[in-house]
């Protein structure tokens, strides 16, 4: 085909869409059903409206091919384990009982079974169930989700694509189930995958599917030639089945790197590429192999990770060097469009002008429409389009709302001394251990304490008028007494305020430093029911004036034992916005840093002896390159010293972590200098204390002990054993016990109980190792 009729033929479409719906149906109706108060029929009515409702929308909006089997109830990845079967045995009762209430219980737990680990889907602040998998592990095909979600988009007269978690990719997610040997490597079951897959592929064929896309977005990570070599096999076996629809093999994230040439050579009819400014490399490389002759590329332009608008003209040069290196050049966002709020139209609250930088998911559509019909018309089709994309791109490039000339030269005025605390790590846990004397095992929590409905509920008061700051912040004052008086007659040794005046750890600072926009609708999924709003990092930061000072020291007059600062560190501040994408990270990470070292000072100043600044987003922007990852350590490391490089020898700065695969980044960790890491370990069976510990890890640490993303209680034995797991890798004079993560999203009964348990498992732990 030649480049004017592969132009011609340009298509748009999507890999995946909000799952939400405007107003968090799906989230009101799984919450609903675990509380009893909606039943699974209206439960799965809402579903299949919100699909319809999506795949309506994309397809008016002018997408010619919209995504199937993107929607998911908790997780996608938890989807393909019951696509193929891989049920732990633990939860095979539960599923066998009742699969919905079996699906709900491998994603949460019960009170008598363990969920499945949860960590990041690569590096974004989507969460995933991690497939638990062995020798023994038997697949078998279930492809009922995908053949009935299918179903309802061809009723609706659609042309639909199903979209499936690549075999390759599920495998290299998948980790060794409990009591499997730590070095089983689960891509060895990738032959008895395949014909799953393949079963599942015809089924979707004999459904009425023209395509099927597999996603394979772990192949844009370092692999070895031995996971190279599995992939062409796969594809090799799958592309040669008979009964089956056309093959789109989608990545996303990264350059594909050494992974492209053995797509580009697989028997497949399509590959899917990011095209984006992290993956510009691609393009290279695809013209190095000879291009795509006699395929499908699907083209991912648009950013579908950030949410500022795509350069139009940039976008359709790219995608016509493009054409003549495939059959055919459809145009599309570089990811799922999962990672981005629904609609800009919906806030109200952003000036007009800057509401025109932003382009959430249904603008993204519209940029992909607007840019496949270039494409296939010509530029003089968007003349309109392409003017108005120019005014909006220099409008911001020209606003002063970006740049700040006294922020940028406290900036560059940084030296390598303030990112240095003053004395070597162990003088200061000698200042430290004489200032606070603390038991040995001391306990504490991550932070916050449950947000009720009460407290939800002032907020939103406030806010439209109905009661006035003044009453706001007795209520606040309430809660904070309450909160310090049940952890004294609990035991904890250092506290916390429970930050019930936060509506979100990142977002509440935002709301407070010049620089940042804050949404009212702008929710993004970061695990099964728990949306987020992330905000908008558009210009140079400061903070005007202390953010946390007041109701830290509020709770600390309450109490004579030490009270935690709480902050949120500089990179998580980026990692859980929509940063500017029109400098380096580094650049304003060092910014961020600085507002909070004046924070982190003020504290101080205010008699605050413990601090703790979160960087749970550390290991999450980690780069999926090994070769791109010296520099974004060198300075995310750096923030947050620079954050917390000023305080005394015998100010204890703690931070903490979540959910993240930890092996990978163990010696940045050390090279932050925390006094104390408290770390997720209670799913992942205290694998970070090992990891601590091979690393000779010499700070102190507490390897959680109690999983606060499920509403099952643990026992005081279970948190014991833990914690007699974590003493095999740290020793006890710098171990800590506490919860996993914050317990913003928990109850109060099983807030109550699990930290009572806690509690008592230390004291249980310090009598054995320390007999009075």
């Amino acid at each position: 085909m030649t480049a004017k009729s592969a132009a011609a033929a340009a298509r748009s479409t999507v890999y995946g869409y909000p799952r939400q719906g405007p107003n968090r149906e799906l989230k009101k109706a799984i919450e609903g059903y675990w509380k009893g108060r909606t039943g699974a029929d209206a439960l799965r009515t809402t579903a299949t409206d919100l699909r319809a409702a999506n795949g309506r929308r994309l397809a008016d909006a002018g997408i010619d091919e919209v995504p199937t089997g993107d929607f998911s109830y908790y997780d996608h990845v938890l989807d393909t384990s019951v696509m193929v079967g891989a049920i732990p045995e633990r939860h095979r009762a539960a599923v066998d009982a009742d699969a919905l209430d079996g699906y709900f219980a491998m994603a949460r737990g019960t009170q008598d079974v363990a969920p499945l680990e949860m960590t990041k889907w690569f590096d974004t602040n989507y969460h995933y169930l991690v497939p638990e998998l062995g020798p023994g592990t038997v697949f078998t095909a279930d492809s009922a989700k995908q053949v009935a979600e299918l179903g309802e988009a061809l009723a609706l007269g659609l042309a639909a694509r199903p979209v499936l978690v690549g075999p390759v990719t599920y495998l290299l997610l998948a980790k060794p189930a409990p009591g499997v040997a730590a070095d089983f490597d689960p891509l060895t079951l990738l032959d008895r995958l395949l014909p799953v897959y393949a079963e599942v592929l015809a089924d979707l064929r004999a459904a009425g599917a023209e395509w099927a896309q597999l996603d394979e977005p772990a192949l844009v990570q370092d692999r070895t030639p031995a996971e190279l070599n599995a992939a062409a096999r796969a594809y090799r076996d799958l592309g040669a089945l008979t009964d089956r629809p056309k093959l789109l093999v989608a990545s996303y994230f990264d350059r594909l790197g050494d992974a492209l040439p053995v797509l580009a050579k697989a028997p497949v009819e399509g590959l899917a590429l990011d095209f984006t400014d992290s993956a510009a490399a691609n393009l290279d490389a695809l013209a190095a192999v000879g291009g795509l002759p006699g395929k499908r590329l699907v083209a991912g332009v648009v950013n579908g990770r950030n949410i500022w608008v795509n350069d139009l003209e940039k976008s359709l040069s790219t995608l016509g060097t493009l054409l003549g290196l495939a059959d055919r050049v459809d145009v599309s966002a570089s990811c799922s469009l999962l990672h981005v709020p629904l609609d800009t139209a919906a806030e109200r609250d952003i000036e007009p002008q800057i509401l025109r930088w932003l382009a959430f998911a249904r603008q993204k559509t519209t940029e992909i429409v607007t840019l496949a019909r270039g494409l296939a018309q010509g530029t003089v089709a968007i003349t309109a389009q392409l003017a108005a994309n120019r005014a909006d791109l220099a409008a911001r490039a020209a606003s002063p709302i970006t740049r700040d000339p006294a922020v940028r030269a406290r900036t560059a005025a940084v030296t390598d001394a303030d990112a240095r605390r003053s004395q070597p790590y162990g003088e200061r846990a000698t200042a430290q251990r004489a200032h606070l004397r603390l038991p040995l095992l001391p306990t504490t929590t991550i932070g916050s304490f449950p947000q009720t409905a009460e407290l939800r509920t002032a907020r939103a008061d406030l806010r439209t008028g109905r009661i006035d700051k003044a009453a706001y912040e007795d209520r606040i004052r309430t809660e904070i007494g309450e909160v310090i008086t049940f952890q004294e007659k609990t035991g904890l040794d250092v506290l916390v305020h429970g930050e019930p005046e936060r509506n979100d750890m990142v977002q509440y600072f935002a709301e407070q430093l010049t620089g940042y926009l804050a949404t009212q609708h702008g929710w993004v999924q970061s695990y099964g029911t728990r949306y987020v709003r992330p905000p908008i990092l558009a210009g140079d930061i400061s903070r005007p004036e202390p953010m946390t000072v007041r109701w830290t020291t509020y709770a600390q007059s309450l109490t004579s034992r030490p009270v935690k600062g709480m902050l949120t560190g500089p990179v998580t501040m980026l990692a859980w916005s929509f940063v500017r994408d029109d400098q380096p990270l580094g650049d304003t990470a060092r910014q961020v840093a600085l507002a909070l070292r004046d924070e982190v000072n003020d504290l101080e100043a205010a008699g605050t002896s413990v601090i703790q600044v979160d960087e749970p987003a550390l290991r999450e922007t980690l780069p999926l390159r090994a070769s791109d990852h010296p520099t974004y350590l060198a300075w995310a490391t750096e923030a947050f010293r620079l954050s917390t490089g000023g305080v005394r020898p015998d100010t204890q700065i703690h931070t903490h972590m979540c959910y993240a695969e930890f092996g990978d980044i163990v010696q940045a960790i050390d090279d932050l200098d925390a006094d104390v890491i408290s770390l997720e370990a209670a799913r992942s069976h205290m694998q970070v204390a090992r990891e601590l510990a091979a690393h000779g890890y010499p700070r102190e640490a507490g390897p959680g002990v109690y999983d606060i993303h499920s509403p099952r209680v643990p026992s005081t034995e279970e948190a014991a054993e833990l914690l007699r797991t974590g003493l095999e890798a740290i020793p006890a004079e710098r171990l800590w016990v506490n919860p996993d993560c914050g317990l913003k999203t928990r109850g109060w009964p099983e807030t109550r109980a699990s930290l009572e348990h806690l509690v008592a498992a230390a004291r249980t732990v310090r009598e054995e190792i320390s007999p009075s």
